[in-house]
Formats: C-alpha cells, structure tokens, sequence
C-alpha cells in the first residue's frame, strides 16, 4: 500500500499525540499526502484539553512521553466513554508492550521507525472501524428509543414472546387472555416496525446493552 494508494481517505480526523516535533511533522506531511485530515498535539494532557473525545476519528499515540504517557491516555479515554480507535508508535517497544497494547483494544502498535506502508494501512483500518462503531451505536440508541416507547406490558410480552413463547403460553405466563396477548404483539411489532419474530428477537439483541431494554 503506497500513499497514492489510499484515493479516497475514510472519514474522520487523524490526532496524532507525539512530543517529538519531528515525528509530528513526519506524520502531518505523510497523512495529509494521503488525504486524511490531521491534528497535531505534543501531549497527551494537550490532547484532552483540545480535542472533543465524541469526535470521529482516530488516534495515533506514542507511549512514552512526558506527563501522562500512552496506556495512561487511552485509560482516560477509557472512561470518559471515547471510543477513538487507537494506533501506538514507540521508538522503546518490546514484546509486553506490544501483548499489552493490543489487549487495551490498540488497532496496531508500531515500532519507530516504522513502515509509511503499514501505518496508512493501519490508519484505515481504525478510521472504518470509528464509522463502523459508531453506525452502531446510533443504530443501538435509535433502537433503544423505540423499546423505551412501549409500555411495561408491552415490554412483559416482548420479552416473553422474544423468549419463544406461543400465545397461549404468553397469556398463561401473564395471566391475561390470549386475545389480550395478541393485541400487545402487534403494538410491539408496530412500533418497533418489525415484521417477524426473528426480526424482533434481532432488535432485541442490538439493544439488550441499553438501559431501556434491561428493564425488560
């Protein structure tokens, strides 16, 4: 892969989080000959200062710095809810920190001076990774919103019908009548536009991690 190979970047921005001046200004002039928008910060307590952590993008970070290193960045990121892919460079690297690394989620981790070639490779990876979680979690919330929208009942016969259950058994379970049962299934299945079981047990699952669903 050659920098001329990469025609059109994904979207997002690149932040590279260096504090050597020569490699920030490496990688400003190689990402940006390849059409990605980029961000430069000489630490990673500038990062956070500057950057918004819900922006689209990706990260790459050097582990050794001054002040916060690396590993200290992302745990932060960690818990401020920031899912920004993240791509280490290290001019001290080894093994364990390399196992390591790639254990907190790390797209790649890359020794100084690295491949121009792998760290593209690597950037796109991680900026269609950013796109494709975040496709997803507006796909989870909007869905989450539409459960959030039925009423407890509604809820108790979607879990159980969900779970499985004909009818009849349904009705036996909430000890209401099966014409009862049936009105609430279609309601559910209105709302959340599904047109089939299988389809609603897929809702479901895409939000069984938000808090409107783990009430069921």
């Amino acid at each position: 892969m050659s920098n001329r190979s990469v025609t059109v970047a994904p979207a997002g921005v690149v932040c590279v989080v260096d504090d050597d001046p020569s490699v920030r200004k490496g990688l400003l002039r190689l990402l940006r000959t390849a059409g990605f928008k980029v961000e430069l910060f000489a630490s990673a307590e500038e990062f956070l200062e500057r950057q918004d952590p819900m922006a689209g993008g990706c990260i790459v970070l050097d582990i050794q710095m001054p002040g916060l290193g690396g590993f200290d960045l992302q745990d932060c990121l960690r818990k401020l809810n920031c899912c920004m892919p993240v791509i280490f460079i290290t001019g001290h690297g080894d093994i364990p920190m390399s196992v390591r690394a790639m254990k907190k989620g790390a797209v790649d981790f890359l020794s100084k001076p690295f491949d121009k070639n792998e760290l593209l490779r690597a950037v796109v990876i991680a900026l269609n990774r950013d796109k494709e979680a975040r496709e997803l979690r507006t796909k989870t919330a909007k869905v989450a919103g539409l459960i959030g929208s039925l009423t407890p009942r509604e809820r108790e016969v979607m879990k159980l019908v969900v779970a499985g259950m004909l009818n009849k058994q349904v009705a036996a379970e909430l000890d209401i009548k099966e014409q009862t049962v049936k009105v609430h299934r279609g309601r559910v299945m209105g709302k959340l536009g599904a047109t089939s079981v299988a389809e609603l047990t897929r809702l479901s699952l895409v939000a069984e991690s938000a808090e409107s669903f783990k009430t069921l």
